[in-house]
């Protein structure tokens, strides 16, 4: 089965075409001001009309209210929405009914525990995505540190709904890290940058080459 490859904080019109050229499944928008990565809902809709039928635009938000979650749907065609923040269970399930839009939880891992923690996400998630938790200073992002956590900590685990590993992956260690995972599908965002926000397209074609090798 072919690698599904989702490459986040995408925010122009040439790091957007070449990973749905390439062939990303998945492309993701930030909607998260405080980082590099974050687009305005009207670059977004202009970069969201890149994607052809096929690749699922999807949009990231941090612990979003309701009216800033209808401002973006209204004018950008998302085809899920993803969670990164201290969303609970309730709030998940509650989004996911209003919106009427598949939902993706991101959850933040360093030990065993928390991976138990994301069993209470399974009943109201379409997925589940697997990150590091970032490191505990004031300047750390909820997402896209490029910080790895443990991989063996997902092998052998079986899980309710589809899910994506994410997490400081770059072209070097993705192999590794799909041979300890099982991932079927992965996230990529810093690991294609060559500083935050910055996407080169030859970074982005390299890590869908090397995907598809795998």
């Amino acid at each position: 089965m072919t690698l599904a490859v989702k490459i986040c904080g995408l925010s122009t019109p040439d790091s957007m075409t070449a990973a749905v050229e390439s062939g990303a499944r998945f492309v993701g928008l930030v909607f998260y001001p405080p980082s590099p990565r974050a687009v305005s809902p009207h670059t977004a809709r202009q970069l969201a009309r890149l994607a052809p039928t096929g690749v699922r635009v999807v949009g990231l938000f941090v612990d979003p209210d309701d009216e800033t979650l209808d401002a973006v749907v209204r004018q950008v065609p998302l085809d899920m929405l993803q969670l990164h923040g201290q969303e609970t269970p309730e709030r998940v399930a509650a989004i996911a009914a209003r919106f009427a839009v598949p939902v993706m939880k991101a959850v933040r891992v360093a030990t065993a525990a928390d991976l138990e923690e994301a069993r209470a996400f399974e009943d109201v998630a379409d997925w589940l995505l697997f990150d590091a938790k970032p490191p505990s200073n004031v300047h750390a992002l909820p997402g896209g540190n490029g910080i790895p956590f443990d991989w063996s900590l997902l092998a052998g685990r079986h899980w309710q709904r589809p899910w994506m590993l994410s997490g400081g992956l770059t072209a070097d260690n993705l192999a590794e890290a799909v041979a300890a995972t099982g991932a079927a599908a992965v996230d990529v965002s810093s690991g294609v940058e060559d500083r935050p926000g910055h996407k080169p397209p030859a970074r982005v074609r390299g890590f869908l080459e090397t995907a598809r090798a795998l």
